[in-house]
Order: C-alpha cells, then sequence, then structure tokens
C-alpha cells in the first residue's frame, strides 16, 4: 500500500492564516446579496406600481394588467437572481450555457407552464372573457366571477366565496359561457295553472306583473304564452329582459311575485294529479 502523503505544516499555517480574512469575504459578500435582495425587492416593488398606473391611466382592461403585472415581476426577479450570482462570481454567461445545455429537461419539465403562459396570451389577445365577467367552463363546469388573469392561472369567485384556480392552457382550449358579456339578458320561467282556469285572465295578471316589476326592461318582449297542455296544468311560459347585473334577484323576484299574484287572483296552481275511472264487472 502506498504511504499517506503528509501534510505540509507551512500549507495548514497558510490555510489557517487566510481563513478568517476569506470568512470576512464570504461573510461580506453575503450581507451585500441580502442588502442587494431587499433593495431589488423594493424596487422591483415601485417599478409594478409604475407600470400599473401608467396602464390604468391608458385605460387598459383590468385582466392586461394583472398579467403585465405577474409577467413584469417573474422577469425582474429572474435578473435579480442573476445579478446576485454575479455577486459571488458567477457569470451569467456560464448561468445562461448550464441552463441551455439542460434545455430539453427544463423545458420538459416547464411545458405545462408555456402552455399557460400561452394560453394567458391568447386570452389577452382573444378576449373570451375579461376580468369581472361570469363565466362557466363546459368540461369541468366550474363557474364563477373572474378575479384575477395571472401569467399562467386564472382566478374565478364563486357565488359562495371560494376561489377556483384553473390553468390558462386549459382555458384557451376548451369552451366556455361567458354569461354576462353582454348588456342583456332574457328570463324564461314556467308556471303551471288549473284546467279550469281563465287562461286569459291568468296571462293579464302576469304581465301586469312584469309591467309593475322594477327592474323588467319595459322597451324589451315582456310575453307571456301557452308553452304546454301538461297532464294536470297548462303550462305558461314567461320570458322578460333584464339588465345583466339585476338577472338573479329579477327571477327570483318576479317568480315570487307571480305566484302572490295567482293566489290573490284565485288562479290554481295544480299538484300533479290522476283521474282514476272504476268500473263495475
Amino acid at each position: 500500500m502506498n504511504e499517506i502523503e503528509e501534510i505540509d505544516p507551512r500549507l495548514v499555517e497558510r490555510f489557517l492564516t487566510e481563513l478568517p480574512d476569506k470568512a470576512l469575504r464570504l461573510g461580506i459578500r453575503v450581507l451585500l446579496a441580502v442588502v442587494a435582495f431587499f433593495i431589488g425587492t423594493q424596487l422591483i416593488r415601485i417599478i409594478r406600481k409604475i407600470v400599473k398606473k401608467s396602464m390604468q391611466h391608458a385605460k387598459a382592461e383590468t385582466g392586461v394588467i394583472q398579467f403585465m403585472d405577474s409577467f413584469i415581476r417573474a422577469v425582474l426577479y429572474v435578473l435579480l437572481a442573476f445579478m446576485i450570482a454575479g455577486s459571488f462570481g458567477l457569470d451569467a454567461a456560464s448561468i445562461v450555457a448550464i441552463v441551455g445545455s439542460a434545455g430539453v429537461a427544463i423545458g420538459l419539465a416547464l411545458q405545462g407552464s408555456l402552455s399557460n403562459f400561452a394560453g394567458g396570451v391568447l386570452i389577452l389577445l382573444l378576449k373570451p372573457f375579461k376580468v369581472g365577467d361570469y363565466i362557466i367552463e363546459d368540461t369541468n363546469k366550474n363557474e364563477g366571477t373572474v378575479r384575477e388573469i395571472q401569467i399562467f392561472y386564472t382566478k374565478l369567485a364563486t357565488p359562495d366565496n371560494k376561489i377556483i384556480v384553473l390553468p390558462n392552457g386549459n382555458l384557451a382550449n376548451v369552451s366556455l359561457t361567458n354569461v354576462s358579456a353582454c348588456e342583456k339578458r332574457r328570463m324564461d320561467i314556467w308556471v303551471g295553472i288549473s284546467y279550469q282556469a281563465d287562461i286569459r285572465y291568468a296571462k293579464q295578471v302576469i304581465t301586469d306583473v312584469l309591467r309593475n316589476d322594477e327592474d323588467t326592461l319595459k322597451d324589451e318582449e315582456m310575453f307571456v304564452y301557452v308553452h304546454e297542455l301538461g297532464d294536470s296544468s297548462v303550462i305558461l311560459g314567461i320570458r322578460c329582459w333584464f339588465l345583466s347585473e339585476d338577472y338573479w334577484t329579477g327571477k327570483w323576484r318576479v317568480t315570487e311575485e307571480v305566484k302572490y299574484a295567482l293566489d290573490e287572483n284565485g288562479i290554481g296552481i295544480p299538484y300533479p294529479q290522476m283521474d282514476i275511472h272504476m268500473k263495475n264487472p
């Protein structure tokens, strides 16, 4: 076996002599890196505020502002990381070369994120929806009001105040329903009345409810019609229009007021029934 080489005492002495100086320089670099990170985060925050205010003055859509804010934040933090790495003696070109050599693996790992980023860009360009719209994603039936359109994800707020986070790539490639894209919405409800009731009078009573409601659009169609002759009742269809923001409260209120009006005018809403005829043997 080879004999273990003896360590030169002079090297050990030199190492111990230089150790405090090296530790001090490393500590200074770490301290400077921490200070640079703190200053950098503050500068990033200021830049984001300036960009936001500029886009707001330019009357850009809220979704575009949110998307650009998340994109700028990601880019600036990457640049900050490169600058801090450079302070430790790492060459940015070397880092880029290392990242490039691992490009295939990184590309596969970020495939979903890149798809979501491209989906976000398509959403902003094609505008199938915007912040504030109520949408229904038809594949998984996720629905809610659009709160944020970020660089990779879109956030929906459900009517019961839950947050749904959906990848932009999925939203850009599936069918969806934008419920609030139009200014007005048509309401359709159906109510059954007894076969003994006067259909013309029932239609007049319901029409009066529509005309007296505070939110129905009086310049749009109001129509009450016989929708179907059911097994135990005559089904009347009720149609009118509301502004999109008044749709649900208006629909609930009209449905309730129709019930009250029919009761007050003696027009029955029958239960399902069946006539049975007994035959003597």
